[in-house]
């Protein structure tokens, strides 16, 4: 247990930087994926046709052998920029497909009769989308959610991978590599990694239940 108390700081850090790859990763893929879902269900034909394409190429490719792509292809073309924001890129275009089949299956579970209801009170479809769809089709997609954000902060140890050894399980190789317990040093690695998904799944639940008091 000396490796960890003396280390605790290491742990802290790369714990940090594992979030930070977390959030920003999920920011950027909400953007995207709400964008490619618009185009999911958009009227207009060859939008459609763009982000089913773009979601059946995407999922079909692992996410590493993305990340691969990125670090070390991207530079051959001259398209050189943070390893950090490299990874946070590749992960966002990457889990933006998820995230767009998920808001899509959300905006499934609201009636069509209050979208038609929308349409004859003259709403366009982005008003449509914004001030009846969404608002109705959140809740159902709270869990889903929490979900891939769960799987986007367990898939940011990939990062180790690539290079980002600042984050938590590249750290935790290092102090593997120097110290040689890997029981110890993995296992509080992944105590980690449970208390915050455990966390996550949490938040989801109570914000679940707001919701369907504010319903």
């Amino acid at each position: 247990m000396e490796v960890i108390t003396a280390h605790l700081d290491v742990f802290a850090d790369g714990l940090l930087v594992s979030l930070e790859i977390s959030a920003c990763t999920f920011a950027l893929a909400a953007l995207l994926g709400c964008a490619l879902a618009v185009c999911r269900i958009s009227p207009v034909r060859p939008l459609r046709l763009f982000g089913k394409l773009y979601v059946a190429s995407v999922r079909s490719v692992p996410l590493l052998v993305l990340l691969t792509l990125f670090v070390f292809g991207l530079p051959e073309i001259g398209l050189v920029y943070s390893l950090f924001w490299t990874v946070v890129t590749a992960m966002a275009l990457y889990w933006a497909a998820f995230f767009c089949e998920t808001v899509r299956a959300g905006i499934r579970t609201v009636p069509v009769g209050q979208i038609e209801a929308a349409r004859a009170l003259g709403l366009t479809f982005g008003q449509s989308l914004r001030l009846v769809v969404m608002p109705q089709g959140l809740r159902s997609m709270i869990q889903p959610l929490a979900s891939l954000m769960i799987a986007m902060l367990l898939n940011s140890s990939l990062a180790a991978a690539v290079g980002v050894t600042q984050e938590l399980t590249g750290q935790t190789q290092l102090l593997d590599q120097q110290y040689a317990q890997p029981l110890i040093t993995f296992g509080t690695a992944a105590l980690c990694y449970v208390m915050f998904t455990v966390g996550i799944g949490r938040l989801a639940a109570l914000l679940e239940r707001r919701l369907v008091v504010l319903r």
